[in-house]
């Protein structure tokens, strides 16, 4: 029986940030993901200026591996049927980059044992800590394999099911005709809200790969959406008349709007696990990074890492962070009345609204500090 200290079940940015956070701490570490890296990955993907400075990152180090790396200087907003702002300046606000690359790229600076294409089986609770698959003996049991995550499942058994959001996106890599045909600015991901505003659709391109996807709470009639969207697109000459590619999907819980829990007695979740996206974009890599850095700053200094008070300074910190949980059941889950679908319409065509309110408010959350200063 090989025993660690801590089990993280999920080799994605916020099992690898944890990881990463710990490298330091004497505890022997270990990553368990059910794929291979790089694995087939497909994600919008902008990160951030806060996730790189607090995975202290230089983003030109990260390109001249020859990963993926297209600076953003702005975006498009609209609702559908309504006219669009363009908000954009000299300053890169983000980057788009590819999962495959990415996550890959954090998982081998993580410093912890890695074993991947190991998909965890079976999960025992001894008064000791977990043993996992009778092979693994992990004083504490970290969930961070997304949404399906089975110790955030195990976690959660017994509480009411929760309505996720739903995406379904593409990712393609356009031939040079291809890239001639696409008016999509690549310095200018564009951001479509849907009529009822249950979700939104985007086209990003990324060097040569182009990324067109649409998420909508519950997922209901998603693939009709993603369809309509799509053709949408081409109509406006958007993306090539012929462009296709296989459809990938993912499912994910809002901050504001889970009742998951955090942690447990030697077990606890990060990242999708914890269903930490934020509400307003979805946006999942920046939560995903923070709460594993956080969680490693609880873990710090404890002679156990399944301590109590360890993991109280842990779901504290969460808190701090992002806020209080789940003010009321379903507050996310009712679509507002047409007068407000409406009204945000013509709101998201106000150029400084889509900038202050939209790109920074939402998509940037320019008002938070990044986790290395704060």
């Amino acid at each position: 029986m090989e025993r660690v200290d801590v089990l993280v079940v999920g080799g994605g940015p916020a099992g690898s940030s944890l990881a990463w956070g710990l490298r330091h701490c004497g505890m022997r570490v270990r990553v368990m993901d059910r794929r291979r890296f790089p694995r087939d990955k497909t994600c919008a993907g902008w990160v951030t200026p806060a996730v790189w400075s607090a995975l202290q990152i230089d983003p030109r180090e990260y390109a001249a591996g020859g990963r993926t790396l297209q600076p953003i200087h702005g975006f498009q907003i609209g609702r559908l049927g309504f006219a669009s702002s363009c908000v954009s300046g000299r300053e890169v606000i983000s980057h788009g980059i590819r999962r495959c690359e990415f996550d890959q790229f954090l998982l081998e600076r993580s410093g912890a044992e890695l074993r991947t294409g190991e998909e965890v089986q079976a999960v025992e609770r001894r008064p000791d800590g977990w043993c996992i698959d009778g092979s693994t003996h992990a004083r504490l049991l970290v969930g961070a394999g997304g949404h399906f995550c089975p110790v955030a499942r195990a976690l959660s058994a017994g509480e009411a099911r929760e309505t996720p959001i739903t995406a379904q996106e593409i990712e393609v890599a356009l031939s040079d005709e291809e890239i001639e045909a696409t008016r999509v600015d690549p310095a200018v991901p564009e951001i479509w809200f849907s009529t009822d505003l249950a979700g939104y659709g985007w086209a990003f391109r990324k060097g040569p790969f182009l990324n067109v996807g649409l998420g909508r709470r519950g997922g209901e009639g998603l693939t009709e959406h993603l369809r309509r969207f799509l053709e949408r697109l081409r109509r406006a000459g958007r993306i090539p008349e012929k462009w296709a590619g296989p459809i990938r999907g993912h499912a994910y819980l809002s901050y504001g709007s889970t009742r998951r829990p955090l942690s447990g007695s030697g077990v606890t979740c990060i990242g999708d696990a914890a269903g930490l996206a934020y509400g307003k974009s979805g946006e999942g890599i920046r939560p995903a990074v923070e709460s594993g850095l956080l969680l490693a700053r609880a873990l710090a200094g404890a002679s156990d890492p399944a301590d109590v008070a360890a993991l109280a300074r842990y779901e504290d910190a969460i808190l701090t962070r992002f806020g209080a949980r789940m003010p009321r059941a379903g507050i996310e889950s009712r679509p507002p009345p047409p007068w407000q679908a409406e009204l945000a319409g013509r709101l998201f065509a106000i150029p400084w609204f889509a900038r202050r309110v939209v790109v920074d408010g939402w998509f940037l959350n320019r008002g938070v500090p990044s986790l290395a200063s704060s």
